[in-house]
């Protein structure tokens, strides 16, 4: 298969959003390097991936939130790191102030370029702000035209932009300004289709991406007058190794200098014994869940849904699949290291509440064959899809089969190839689903909310005044209390009658080698691989939890 490349001095002519190419399998060493035209004298640091962005990281196209890090090398937010710590601190945004209940201001810095040189100004804000309102929907969209919706965004004057919200925003700063990358007005203002933008990106970011080759591989270069400080680092390389057999033999073999999957429980050891080799623990706010299908009868049940979260044995499946190298899902959805997530909220094995949950419901075992019927006498016979290339998720599907079949609920793990997993959410062809959930569907609280009304956890054209009255209660909240304490009667609802059952929440470990670079340091939702593990440690600030060094 020919492979296409992105560079500054071509763009890919054939669009974008084309399956992956074959992928690149790092197995000799100096082959990533003569593939990418890396050198080691330009002090160039290969991060390997397992998935591809599917373009030059077109927000619109790379928009799932597992390419974030990719992106935030290139673009910049008006407040940083992101809306999973505490506080964010600032970014594009020299300060941002709370004028009222639905009213925002952010003062823009003036010491910010883009990559092609064109000063940063507060009209790319606005820009960008409206452009991601009002137009094809992304993951970026909501946080301005739904939850929250801003209605009025204009510049004030040069370094000053307003924003006016429809209902009150308490949380605009630390969740929106800290999320939405801005981009260029000179360039995207004549983008017909976004979609279809195939041009590499221009930010204001520490990083320029400078080539990009489908099923192969990234290639940035330093920006060395970014406005926080110029990046530790010349030169970073991405090479997308899918198989992640192939991708740990890479690291460690050398031919690559970390990897932003972390290390499958059973090789831990083996890299813990290698002295070139650093391996660190860092939160990455995700989990692994099981989706469940509540459009089709008996899901549709909230109580029904309710018993099969209190019959699976979480601690049992990690300890089985993840060697004990997770943490059990019991504590419920969101993920519980949030600081948005409340404290008592969980999902714990309940099998006995479990089985008198669907004898009230009248699913019982009529015939003595070990599976309950419906009142109509229909055996409750259910199928657990899972993707046929992750190998921990099949293992984890068949205990789960085992625990529901032992309440009385005969279900059946079967394998699909990944892409049919994915279509697996439009096309509503199933029961109950195993697939994973990144920081901002399970760290992002105006997600969660978003989540009810996109098909995720529900759809907000579905009747649900449980939840639409609670809904209505977190628009009219004014301050960020208030609106955590609705939020966090939301949360208690849904793990009440869950649609998402989480497995497991990742505790990853990731292995790097400190002769390639040992400034990593860890963001939350993120792990260590981020852009500011790449900057200067006095520029930093809130951005980092932690730091190996």
């Amino acid at each position: 298969m020919v492979q296409r490349q992105s560079t500054r001095r071509s763009v890919l002519k054939t669009g974008i959003g084309a399956a992956a190419g074959t992928t690149l399998l790092a197995g000799c060493t100096g082959q990533i390097d003569e593939v990418t035209g890396s050198t080691p004298g330009n002090n160039a640091l290969r991060i390997a991936t397992d998935s591809d962005p599917g373009s030059p990281l077109n927000i619109y196209v790379s928009s799932h939130s597992k390419f974030d890090w990719m992106k935030d090398l290139v673009y910049d937010r008006l407040l940083a790191p992101s809306p999973y710590v505490d506080e964010p601190m600032p970014g594009l945004a020299k300060e941002t102030n709370q004028v009222d209940d639905t009213t925002w201001t952010a003062t823009i810095r003036s010491d910010a370029s883009w990559h092609d040189g064109e000063p940063f100004t507060a009209d790319d804000v606005v820009f960008t702000y409206r452009y991601l309102r009002d137009g094809p929907p992304t993951r970026y969209a909501h946080h301005v035209s739904e939850a929250p919706h801003i209605e009025t965004i204009e510049a004030v004057d040069e370094e000053t932009v307003r924003f006016k919200c429809a209902y009150p925003c308490p949380t605009l700063a630390d969740i929106t300004f800290a999320d939405l990358p801005i981009i260029p007005k000179h360039v995207w203002d004549d983008v017909e289709d976004p979609s279809k933008y195939a041009g590499l990106p221009v930010g204001t970011g520490p990083y320029e991406l400078v080539e990009y080759e489908s099923g192969s591989h990234l290639r940035f270069e330093a920006n060395e007058s970014y406005f926080m400080g110029e990046p530790l680092v010349n030169e970073v390389v991405i090479p997308i190794i899918q198989d992640h057999s192939a991708l740990f033999t890479a690291l460690q073999s050398g031919d690559i200098d970390t990897a932003s999957v972390g290390l499958p429980p059973s090789t831990v050891n083996k890299f813990e014994q290698n002295d070139a080799f650093d391996l660190v623990p860092a939160t990455t706010l995700s989990l692994v869940e099981i989706r469940i299908n509540y459009e089709r009868a008996p899901f549709d049940k909230h109580d029904f849904r309710w018993a099969l979260s209190r019959g699976i044995d979480k601690k049992s499946i990690v300890d089985v699949v993840m060697l004990g190298k997770a943490v059990p899902g019991s504590e419920g959805y969101p993920h519980p290291k949030s600081p948005w997530t409340a404290q008592d909220i969980g999902q714990p094995y309940k099998p006995e509440e479990a089985r008198a949950t669907l004898d009230e419901l009248g699913f019982r075992d009529r015939d003595g064959d070990g599976v309950r019927e419906t009142p109509g006498g229909e055996e409750l016979s259910f199928t657990l899809k899972v993707p046929s290339n992750q190998s921990s998720y099949i293992r984890a599907a068949e205990l789960v089969a085992e625990d529901l079949t032992a309440i009385g609920l005969e279900t059946t793990a079967k394998t699909l190839d990944p892409g049919a997993i994915g279509d697996l959410f439009s096309s509503r062809n199933f029961d109950m689903y195993i697939s994973s959930i990144t920081p901002h569907g399970v760290a992002d609280p105006d997600q969660f909310v978003m989540s009810h009304r996109s098909g995720y956890l529900w759809d907000k054209e579905i009747e649900y005044p449980a939840w639409d009255s609670l809904f209505e209660d977190w628009k009219q909240t004014a301050t960020v209390a208030e609106r955590k304490e609705v939020l966090f009667e939301m949360q208690r609802l849904f793990n009440d009658q869950p649609t998402s059952l989480p497995l497991w929440y990742p505790e990853p470990r990731f292995a790097y080698r400190p002769e390639a670079h040992d400034k990593w340091a860890e963001s939350p939702g993120f792990g260590i691989h981020h852009k500011w593990s790449l900057l200067p440690q006095s520029v930093r600030g809130a951005s980092v939890t932690d730091s190996f060094e």
